[in-house]
């Protein structure tokens, strides 16, 4: 998923169909990744993909073969599948019969191949595709799906693939929705030696072989379970290897991976040096690593970085943040447990993914360094809150929809979303909070190695979790933050010798949030039954609203500095645009 951006008003550019320079536009299907699935995608259990590529830098073309095992959980007259109609399609069987152009279709990029028999509840169909082509082109990756046809700085091609937005149908047959993992993914990848294409998941070996024209080539093959769709990636480089074992807390060893370009070695030993804590964090505050078995992988990419499972893309140019660490490896690895362990049921549920691994690094700094940098980097997000549309629209989305700041929520489902969790950790207390956080991503509160499996989630399923862990009903409070594009405000009013707060939300909504006052040196807790509240207040006593920042509400004073800035900004981008029109 895009990563999160650190630049206030930046919000995440909408995936587009348009066509780039020398390259055919994607259709509106293939543009758009998480459309409703078709009849006979969603009757479909994906068993297991098998995936050969042959990468060719020097014509910038995919040979691909991809091997589909699919089960009936409904009968069937016909499988359906995703990809992106500007390949050719050189070759299509079902169970190694040859299907001929009659029995297949694909014109807006969703393939539909003709069953020679209908295929009954519970039984099996392996579906192969042999395509060709020119794949589509990133111009702005990650935000731009697609290749990365890149010069490493020492001359050799740098390739790289990132497609959330569009979906992984621009680099295989898949079904394109987040609940179309397959169950296993194998990978063949083939590319010039002595280039090397890390992949997602255990590396199974590689061998060197000759074309019929004397060139030298590698086959790598690489075996994932249970992949996010658009987590599969190739990554295509001249890299040096990093790599160690890492002994966990809860008792199994994890294997450390980092693929980075050779010219970078003294900069990559640095960043790998950051694996283990960012490891020990992650497996102390939420649980035990879900690929432990396969690896926690990084590679140098040409692109700023994207959670590719076990293979996390990152370009971040090995920039440190005030911090000290790399926020990017921390995002992405982050995704590790909120994307790829638990995958959203469907785009809508997007904030899963982005909100709890935004929330992350606010808590790794609390965890490093302790309060005043997890309260800093909350402040730093707080400022960069839209609020023009609600998190959660009740509807299934697609990508585009809901990272586009112009008609969705955009990045309100990294910082608003997060600042929502700060919020919630407040309301039930760490030990619910986190409770609430395990059971989300392993389904269970005691997750052991090797004990749990990758599972999709949705937004009411996380609600029902915090509504048992803690003992109480808080509809209200998702309805709100989730729900609503507004925040809540607090409107507080001198009445006497007493303070009158009552809770303000858009339409009305119930919010009985709990809130504290400081009147003088004292802080007052008010319960605010009903949305509403009463604390004496003497004459002359100052007062503070929320002093310690816990809940997440309205601020004049943030919508005044972000106008503020809108119109300074824009300011300055008149005049640079007339003054160049002058010359």
């Amino acid at each position: 998923m895009p990563f999160l951006r650190h630049s206030l008003f930046l919000v995440l550019a909408a995936a587009s169909g348009a066509a780039t320079a020398g390259q055919p536009a994607l259709t509106p299907t293939t543009a758009a990744s998480g459309l409703p699935l078709a009849p006979e995608q969603a009757a479909v259990t994906f068993d297991r993909a098998e995936l050969s590529f042959r990468v060719d830098p020097s014509r910038k073309s995919l040979e691909g073969d991809a091997t589909l095992r699919f089960i009936a959980r409904d009968v069937l007259q016909r499988l359906v599948v995703d990809l992106d109609r500007n390949y050719r399609i050189d070759l299509v069987e079902i169970d190694g019969r040859a299907i001929d152009a009659g029995h297949w279709r694909n014109p807006e990029g969703r393939m539909s191949v003709d069953l020679p028999a209908p295929l009954p509840a519970g039984g099996g169909a392996t579906l192969r595709i042999r395509y060709t082509g020119s794949p589509h082109v990133a111009t702005r990756a990650p935000w731009d799906g697609g290749f990365v046809w890149a010069t490493a700085p020492t001359g050799e091609p740098w390739i790289a693939t990132a497609v959330q937005g569009e979906g992984c149908d621009l680099l295989w047959p898949c079904i394109d929705h987040p609940r179309g993992e397959p169950r296993e993914v194998v990978q063949h990848v083939t590319v010039p030696s002595p280039l090397v294409a890390p992949g997602n998941g255990v590396a199974e070996g590689m061998e060197e072989h000759t074309d019929a024209s004397g060139k030298r080539w590698r086959t790598y093959h690489w075996r994932a379970k249970q992949p996010n769709t658009y987590a599969i990636a190739l990554d295509v480089g001249p890299y040096a290897l990093l790599q160690a074992d890492y002994r966990s807390r809860h008792g199994n060893t994890i294997p450390l991976r980092f693929w980075h370009l050779a010219g970078n070695a003294d900069k990559a030993r640095g960043l790998f040096a950051e694996f283990a804590p960012m490891l020990d964090f992650f497996e102390e505050v939420i649980g035990p690593y879900p690929f432990a078995d396969e690896k926690m992988g990084v590679v140098e990419t040409p692109h700023l970085g994207m959670e590719h499972q076990t293979i996390n893309a990152y370009g971040n140019d090995y920039r440190k943040s005030e911090a000290g660490y790399d926020w990017l490896l921390q995002h992405e690895f982050a995704h590790e447990w909120f994307g790829n362990q638990l995958t959203n049921v469907d785009w809508d549920d997007m904030w899963l993914h982005e909100g709890f691994g935004t929330y992350m690094q606010p808590l790794y700094l609390q965890w490093l360094r302790g309060d005043m940098e997890y309260m800093a980097a909350l402040m730093k997000m707080r400022a960069s809150l839209l609020n023009k549309y609600p998190i959660v629209s009740g509807r299934s989305m697609t990508e585009e929809a809901v990272y586009d700041a112009a008609h969705g929520p955009g990045n309100d489902i990294y910082y608003k979303a997060a600042l929502m969790l700060h919020t919630l950790r407040g309301l039930v207390g760490d030990e619910a909070f986190f409770r609430s956080i395990r059971e989300l991503v392993y389904g269970t509160d005691a997750p052991r190695p090797g004990g749990f499996k990758p599972r999709h989630a949705s937004t009411a399923d996380y609600v029902a979790i915090v509504d048992r862990v803690a003992g109480r009903d808080l509809g209200w409070f998702f309805d709100v933050y989730l729900r609503s594009a507004a925040l809540p405000e607090l409107v507080a009013r001198r009445e006497g010798d007493s303070l009158a707060l009552r809770w303000q939300t858009e339409g009305g909504k119930p919010f009985p949030m709990p809130v504290q006052v400081r009147v003088g040196a004292t802080v007052v807790d008010v319960s605010m039954t009903g949305g509403s509240g009463r604390i004496a207040l003497p004459a002359g006593a100052s007062y503070t609203l929320d002093p310690h920042s816990r809940v997440l509400r309205a601020l004049p004073h943030i919508v005044e500095f972000q106008q503020d800035t809108a119109a300074r900004a824009k300011a300055a981008a008149d005049k640079a645009k007339a003054e160049a029109a002058k010359q």
